[in-house]
């Protein structure tokens, strides 16, 4: 029995970023053999067992064959007989495809240390496009390495043509597919990750309706990258920059969806785009069945995302409509990250990335301004049911006209 490390632990180490994860792969032992050692089996498909002690993932070497469409179309053969080197021949990139033994040998058959030192992204042999999932993990392996100068070499990013053109991507579930764009989105350039999913054709399979915003026009007063698709990269890039939470940045990505159905000869003006967009954001939505959070953020970002930024024009009434939109009363995390991703879009803008966004403070004054009306004096005062209701409105629209006038004084 050898065991070694394989894979990102490797591939951090020689990178010089801190390892957090670490996977074991084991050559020249049986099942038998390690639940006799105290590992306890956790693997359905295949045999992956837990250290006794640490808890780490260990797995038997093995080889995979091709036995059907999609993720988990593989039948795998594990058996003391496999080599390390046929165990890693199976990673999708080179510089995934290193292990080390205890005094940190190097076993790098496929040349990823070579790759490592000049930045690419390879596959490790034509097996890569077998597995459609591949071209959502090259491309998050793309935005996190971008700023290590990393690219996706030519002839990987052909085999990821070739998937995106094969029907394969198709065959992701929502489950894998969300997983991979989830953590992509994460990664400190998530805007890399959708340009390179675009430069496969993989976004035009995936996600038609945001591929769709690139070559759309935007005015150039307010839109000096004229481009939605670009601006929608660069919302995006802003997210990271600022550190945002996943709901943010998937609210980022779709904001603007509507203006991929402007009519041509309406170009570059997107009238009402907001609510021609919901239907869009809806869809991507249930595509990939985002998260509860991911969803309520997005279509609310969607909707009023221009009431954010016109905040300070707004009359009373329509602000009202927005909080209560919003729900700041019981959702004050959710309208926070409202205002997050407004800001986020206002910055999006080529040569106003360092803009001051004093619609931030307006609305949270705005907010907490409606949020001081009290409700037991109405009360005391004989409303309830519906009555109650219309009273409250009354009492907050009056507080947010006072807050109006002194905002503007």
């Amino acid at each position: 029995m050898q065991i070694y490390k394989v894979g990102g632990a490797v591939r951090d180490r020689l990178l010089g970023k801190p390892v957090t994860d670490i996977d074991w792969v084991v050559v020249g032992a049986t099942a038998e053999e390690m639940l006799a050692n105290g590992f306890r089996p956790v693997g359905a498909d295949f045999p992956v067992f837990l250290h006794p002690k640490s808890g780490e993932e260990y797995a038997l070497a093995r080889t995979e064959r091709k036995s059907g469409r999609g993720y988990g179309g593989f039948t795998f053969h594990a058996s003391p007989e496999v080599t390390l080197e046929e165990d890693l021949i199976r990673r999708d990139l080179t510089i995934n495809a290193m292990a080390e033994d205890d005094q940190q040998n190097l076993t790098d058959p496929y040349h990823g240390q070579r790759d490592l030192e000049a930045r690419l992204l390879r596959h490790v042999s034509p097996a890569f496009a077998e597995d459609p999932l591949r071209v959502l993990r090259v491309a998050r392996f793309a935005a996190r390495y971008a700023a290590l100068g990393f690219t996706v070499a030519p002839e990987t990013l052909g085999l990821m043509r070739e998937l995106s053109e094969s029907g394969e991507l198709e065959a992701l579930t929502a489950e894998r597919s969300w997983k991979e764009i989830s953590r992509a989105l994460m990664e400190d350039q998530p805007q890399v990750f959708i340009e390179v999913l675009r430069e496969c054709g993989a976004l035009k399979v995936l996600m038609p309706e945001v591929d769709a915003l690139f070559g759309v026009p935007q005015p150039k007063a307010h839109h000096p990258e004229i481009d939605t698709g670009v601006h929608t990269l660069s919302v995006l890039e802003q997210s990271a920059l600022h550190k945002q939470p996943l709901t943010v940045r998937w609210a980022c990505l779709l904001h603007d969806l509507g203006k991929g159905l402007t009519p041509e000869e309406e170009w570059p003006r997107h009238i009402a785009h907001e609510h021609t967009g919901l239907k869009l954001i809806k869809t991507v939505n249930e595509r990939f069945k985002a998260p509860k959070d991911c969803q309520e953020l997005a279509l609310l970002v969607g909707q009023y995302h221009t009431h954010g930024h016109r905040a300070l024009e707004l009359k009373p009434s329509t602000l009202l409509e927005l909080l209560q939109s919003l729900d700041v009363y019981r959702r004050p995390q959710r309208f926070e990250e409202f205002i997050s991703a407004c800001e986020m879009d206002a910055r999006g803008r080529k040569g106003l990335e360092l803009r001051s966004y004093p619609q931030a403070d307006y609305l949270r004054g705005a907010a907490t301004a409606a949020r001081s009306v009290a409700v037991q004096p109405l009360l005391e005062k004989g409303f309830k049911g519906p009555e109650l209701g219309e009273a409250i409105k009354r009492e907050r629209l009056k507080a947010l006209k006072a807050y109006k006038e002194e905002a503007s004084t």
